[in-house]
């Protein structure tokens, strides 16, 4: 071999690791980017994270001072109307005009309850429900139907569907009174009822 082959050869060994290396630093260059990348969005993310926390509870707070807000202006016009019947009320000469002023008010305040999603619990004559009555009196009615309700002590109110108190009631108990009347009214051992009352001696 001449020595301008060698020379040839020499020059084309130097030259291949050049080559094979130049694909290489392109491929770290472009995960280099990607990383830069990645991490200026994680940054953004990251900020705007960081302001989400900070403004959500902010918007809460003025919400709820809204809707406070709100209510309250629609219960002064209530406020003002029981205002004017009370005054009224003092030099009234018919007490029943007194009475259905007030009435009016209790209306006009069941009216703007409604509009917030509030609504009173129908409990007199209905079927005691545990989920929206409690049970604080049991009487018997044997004209009624068991675990009827009786009386309405305390109105019950839910909020969009939801009990926020429930009604305070008393519940019919008529088969339990049935069912002691029956007991007592049958026949004693003797084969007699027991209609037998207590006696006091007197032992003057």
């Amino acid at each position: 071999m001449s020595n301008k082959e060698k020379h040839k050869k020499e020059e084309q060994e130097k030259a291949q690791p050049e080559t094979t290396q130049q694909p290489v630093d392109d491929q770290l260059e472009k995960i280099k980017k990607e990383k830069d990348d990645l991490f200026l969005q994680l940054q953004r993310i990251s900020a705007d994270y960081s302001n989400f926390q900070k403004r959500v509870p902010r918007q809460i707070e003025e919400r709820v001072a809204y809707e406070k807000e709100q209510v309250i202006k629609a219960l002064l016009p209530v406020l003002d109307n029981f205002e004017h019947a009370v005054e009224k009320g003092k030099t009234a000469e018919n007490p029943q005009a007194f009475l259905d002023g007030i009435k009016i008010v209790y209306e006009q305040m069941l009216s703007i309850l409604k509009q917030f999603g509030v609504e009173q619990i129908t409990a007199l004559g209905e079927n005691f429900d545990p989920s929206m009555h409690q049970a604080i009196m049991q009487r018997t009615d044997t004209d009624k139907k068991d675990n009827i309700i009786l009386e309405d002590f305390s109105k019950g109110y839910k909020l969009n569907g939801r009990v926020v108190r429930p009604s305070r009631v008393a519940v019919n108990k008529a088969a339990a009174a049935e069912t002691e009347a029956k007991e007592a009214a049958k026949p004693s051992p003797d084969g007699q009822a027991d209609d037998s009352i207590d006696e006091t001696v007197d032992t003057q």
